[in-house]
């Protein structure tokens, strides 16, 4: 479930929403490599626009080089391995 708040903003930016149910086994979209590592560094971040946030993420996606990206690419097949053999139980 989304607010609608959020539905009505989300349409405004034309951003693909990935359907993901509530309460799922299944990894969440945002249960990645990228984005695991992306909020370890936005820990400590405050922003005050949208401009500043943008160029953080700009910034920090810049910061890393294509090992970064292959290897959590790698790692996807592991992954969703695990969310297969849970058979619809929740791991960690």
């Amino acid at each position: 479930h989304v607010a609608k708040p959020v539905k009505t903003y989300l349409e405004t930016l034309n951003w693909e929403v990935l359907p993901h149910p509530p309460y799922s086994p299944d990894i969440a979209p945002s249960d990645y490599h990228l984005f695991r590592s992306m909020a370890h560094g936005l820990s400590k971040q405050r922003f005050t626009s949208y401009e500043d946030t943008k160029n953080w993420v700009d910034s920090w996606i810049a910061s890393k080089d294509e090992e970064f990206f292959r290897r959590g690419i790698r790692m996807l097949p592991e992954r969703w391995e695990k969310v297969v053999a849970s058979d619809g139980q929740y791991f960690e």
